[in-house]
């Protein structure tokens, strides 16, 4: 086994324990009960519909078309974490964007939301990484996050830290969830 791929599933490995079981990486359950949900979809697919190949690595990898609203109007910023909780030894993330505009109610396919800065994923880099599932269907959650502050992070932050900020400054929060199954 290479270092990357050491450190790769090292840092999954660090993102699986903040993992919580309530849903929000991380968050404490009192945030979870006092959050306003945030609805979140895509013109690409719908929730509990499959990802088209496009943005996976069977297909172009770029990331999906977004669109969120119900954003509370205490909102300083929103984070955007894509993650895969049926991922062979535990949830592998995607994507963490934070800092988005609150203002910002949807994002184009291949493009980091307005003002967005992106912390590393599970494979340690600092971009969207598709769908790529070894095997069965996985389910992929697409959540949104209104932060009463912006999270003190630069572009490239550790996802351990990302991961770690972001719940802590969650005041609401809302999900997309979509499958794929890879066809090796």
């Amino acid at each position: 086994m290479t270092a990357t791929r050491l450190a790769a599933g090292a840092a999954a490995l660090a993102a699986l324990t903040l993992v919580s079981a309530c849903g929000l990486v991380g968050a404490p359950k009192e945030n979870l009960q006092k959050a306003e949900t945030i609805t979140v979809s895509s013109p690409a697919f719908r929730d509990g519909g499959r990802i088209p190949t496009r943005y996976t690595c069977q297909g172009t990898n770029i990331s999906p078309p977004l669109r969120w609203s119900h954003i509370p109007s205490d909102a300083e910023a929103l984070a955007l974490v894509v993650d895969d909780r049926d991922a062979p030894g535990g949830t592998y993330v995607h994507w963490v964007v934070f800092n988005i505009h609150p203002t910002t109610t949807e994002t184009t396919e291949g493009t980091i939301p307005a003002g967005g800065q992106q912390a590393r994923n599970s494979a340690g880099e600092a971009n969207y990484r598709g769908p790529c599932p070894s095997s069965g269907s996985h389910r992929y959650r697409f959540t949104v996050y209104a932060l009463r502050q912006s999270v003190p992070l630069a572009d490239g932050a550790d996802l351990k830290d990302a991961i770690g900020d972001i719940p802590k400054r969650s005041i609401a929060h809302g999900r997309l969830t979509a499958l794929f199954q890879s066809h090796h």
